[in-house]
């Protein structure tokens, strides 16, 4: 017997919206009660739903959290490095939403709803179930949705009528497209397009994907900007020293070094600021403010306290959004945030305490055992935060740190953005 196939979206337009919406509907509600259906959901649709299944979430009854008031609101406003490029969306989207029936909806990275603009009738609709400002709109909390969903994934999503879990979001179209900062890969939030069910096209996929990577772009030309007005500031002062030196802005990125090889990034501890401190890629220094940076005088091999070996690694993937690895038992203890590769790529050495080859996490991630250039790269940039404490031939943590990893309560969140096969087969060992 052949498979299901699965439901086309990009056919959707050539079809009776209302015939495409019921075929839909009797998806879902073979899917949920345990039948075979004839045509399959689409993965992404068909993982969110496997998801909210295991959560709880009613897939008849709308629930609503309370949204944040008017002055949480505006923090997370002043908060969101989106801000920085809300002109850029409002150009490349309101316009055309405005047009085609939609609204523009822009959200944090907890999926709490910041702005929204577009056709004053869709907006009201957008009321009626909840869809506000400083609404919460997590996939936990209101089942797949084009914000939730992407934030889960970390790719652009399209939901239409009841690929929404909850019923009561079937008369509604989104699509969202994750935005991430473009120097470490942290989620910054969703874009997303919305708006009735006729309104839906395949084509806007590809448009809210685009203007997602128009706004990544954007906030990367202005990282650079300000490193080169941190560069300005600085490279006169370093040209006056001897010994090693450096300029980073707030965020450890790099503006400027003498007397050493240049890094991209520190990792700097969350309390940090003017006098003496021990970072562990540099040792002691001496941290002095800059205008939009600081400058660190490296202190002398001779001069510097020798740290303290660390005796343990923490890797904390028990967030299905933010995963951190601590260091323990060194001079100083100090923790990192993990981008996606970095995460996944930390949690396969974890399994594999012996050692890993390239060629064997490039099999792990990719499915691919020759793309061994992309995991080398990344695990060069992983050295720069570990040193000593990650080897190589085969990459491996030291046979003298003892390693820990703390998982979440359910396997569906362990890393639930990636589809390395290495990562969806540890999903499916720890469902068994």
């Amino acid at each position: 017997m052949n498979a299901p196939s699965t439901v086309d979206l990009t056919r959707i337009s050539a079809m009776d919206l209302p015939h495409a919406a019921r075929l839909l509907e009797g998806v879902r509600d073979a899917t949920l009660s345990g039948r075979r259906p004839q045509l399959l959901p689409r993965p992404v649709i068909g993982d969110s739903w496997g998801r909210m299944m295991l959560v709880g979430v009613d897939p008849d009854h709308d629930f609503r959290s309370p949204p944040l008031d008017e002055e949480e609101l505006a923090e997370r406003r002043r908060a969101s490095p989106l801000a920085e490029v809300l002109p850029v969306l409002r150009d490349a989207l309101v316009s055309v939403a405005d047009a085609a029936q939609h609204i523009m909806v822009v959200s944090d990275a907890d999926g709490r709803v910041l702005w929204r603009e577009g056709s004053a009738s869709v907006l009201r609709k957008a009321d009626s179930f909840g869809f506000g400002l400083g609404a919460d709109w997590a996939e936990s909390v209101v089942g797949t949705n084009g914000i939730g969903t992407p934030l889960v994934v970390r790719r652009p999503v399209q939901v239409f009528s009841a690929e929404h879990f909850v019923r009561t979001h079937h008369a509604w179209t989104c699509t969202g497209a994750p935005v991430t900062d473009p120097r470490d890969g942290r989620l910054l939030g969703v874009i997303d397009v919305s708006g009735p069910l006729r309104t839906i096209h395949p084509a806007t996929l590809a448009l809210v994907d685009s203007v997602a990577k128009l706004a990544e772009a954007r906030l990367r030309d202005r990282h650079v900007t300000a490193l080169g007005r941190l560069r300005a500031v600085a490279a006169p002062l370093l040209a006056r020293l001897d010994g090693r030196a450096l300029a980073v802005d707030a965020h450890g990125w790099t503006a400027a070094v003498t007397g050493m090889a240049p890094a991209d990034r520190l990792a700097l501890p969350k309390a940090f600021g003017a006098g003496r401190t021990w970072l562990p890629s540099l040792g002691s220094c001496l941290v002095e403010p800059l205008p939009g940076g600081w400058l660190l005088r490296v202190d002398s091999p001779g001069d510097a306290p020798q740290p303290v070996a660390a005796t343990r690694l923490v890797l904390d993937v028990s967030s299905p959004r933010r995963w951190t690895l601590s260091v323990l038992g060194g001079a100083r203890d100090w923790t990192h945030d993990l981008s996606p590769r970095h995460a996944e790529l930390l949690f396969l050495l974890c399994t594999y305490r012996t050692g890993r080859t390239a060629s064997g996490l490039a099999e792990d991630m990719f499915g691919d055992p020759a793309r061994t250039v992309t995991v080398r790269a990344e695990l060069s940039r992983v050295r720069r935060y570990l040193g000593g404490l990650l080897a190589h031939r085969p990459y491996r943590f030291h046979e003298d740190v003892d390693v820990d990893v703390v998982m979440p309560e359910r396997p569906v969140d362990l890393l639930p953005h990636s589809t390395a096969p290495a990562v969806r087969a540890a999903r499916r060992v720890a469902e068994s």
